[in-house]
């Protein structure tokens, strides 16, 4: 139940700060407006920060397991593959495919149709991702 709350909490927090907004994310992509990248960057910041503070100082999870985020091998083919294809999925969505839900929440019940489009997605990846460069 905790983690469905945070998730709603995060989610109106997303729609406050207009994160959600197709009009920020125009903006955006035309660089007319620093929100959109003032939030993102933000957010890489605020990443950076925090894996900083696990590894120094060790912090384990909850379950007392330790945390160690590794670093993900750079795939030229899979990583521009994989761009092309999240960022052709910005534009005939209009959005960022993050808060799907919190779109739904707020009443944009066409990305519905993103949502099923988004685990559909998921579904061909785990066939093919054995078949995919490494």
């Amino acid at each position: 139940m905790a983690h469905f709350l945070t998730g709603i909490f995060f989610g109106i927090v997303l729609i406050k700060a207009e994160v959600i907004s197709w009009f920020r994310i125009q903006e955006m992509f035309r660089f007319q407006s620093f929100h959109m990248y003032g939030i993102i960057g933000s957010a890489v910041v605020v990443g950076a920060i925090s894996v900083f503070i696990i590894r120094k100082f060790n912090i384990r999870s909850l379950s007392g397991q330790p945390i160690n985020p590794r670093r993900k091998p750079v795939l030229k083919v899979g990583n521009l593959a994989g761009g092309f294809i999240f960022g052709l999925g910005w534009a005939f969505t209009g959005a960022c495919p993050g808060p799907i839900y919190a779109l739904i929440g707020s009443g944009v019940f066409v990305f519905i149709v993103v949502l099923i489009s988004a685990y559909i997605g998921t579904f061909v990846y785990a066939i093919l991702r054995n078949k995919l460069p490494h």
